[in-house]
């Protein structure tokens, strides 16, 4: 079972407040406070429902309301409140006196929304919005180099044992030779002595 209705709508008036409507509810008011809306509008001779009569008196009728545009500092009041608070209203405005926690509302649809995009900032998270207008740092993870040599030195063993590649590649292939040579004195075959005659000289051996 829901609950019952603050007034019988069939009898009251809809629509924009007369002048004659919102000086009878300021003056009641006035007199006797805010009370009770449901039954304040009857006290006060109007053919109103009470959330109307509330919020025409919240919104639009107490003095203290701030008229005019925002400021700066409601702004930024605003921006850091929302980022606590999220989309309650009414704890916001219980914060900036003078301001409705429905004109704050629409302030934030219409305006601040659209500025913290501008910013770069998702007015839902509040946090930067990716690849917007932000520096993106790439780092690289340098492999260690091998024991006992420097990154620069170990770059260039790598470059030598390539270029030492290269070279063999590019030579010719010969066949295997055995280059293993023994040398050795030369054979000398003892020849006879030949006989010598009285005079020392030799004498022609016959030839057989």
């Amino acid at each position: 079972m829901g609950r019952s209705p603050c007034c019988e709508k069939a009898h009251t008036n809809k629509g924009a407040w007369t002048k004659e409507e919102d000086d009878r509810l300021i003056a009641h008011i006035r007199a006797h406070g805010e009370g009770c809306w449901r039954s304040l509008p009857k006290a006060a001779g109007l053919l109103r429902c009470g959330k109307s009569c509330r919020l025409r008196w919240i919104n639009y009728l107490r003095p203290d309301l701030k008229r005019g545009n925002f400021t700066e500092e409601e702004d930024e009041l605003i921006i850091k409140l929302h980022s606590l608070l999220g989309n309650k209203w009414s704890l916001i405005a219980a914060r900036l006196p003078g301001r409705t926690d429905n004109e704050i509302k629409n302030y934030w649809n219409t305006h601040i929304r659209r500025k913290l995009l501008s910013r770069g900032v998702d007015p839902v998270t509040h946090r930067p919005i990716s690849g917007h207008g932000s520096d993106t740092v790439t780092h690289f993870e340098r492999k260690p180099a091998a024991i006992g040599f420097g990154p620069d030195q170990e770059l260039d063993k790598i470059s030598s044992s390539e270029e030492s590649s290269a070279w063999q590649q590019r030579q010719p292939k010969w066949p295997d030779l055995n280059l293993e040579l023994c040398i050795s004195p030369p054979s000398q075959q003892q020849q006879p002595l030949e006989p010598v005659d009285g005079g020392g000289r030799a004498t022609a051996k016959p030839v057989l």
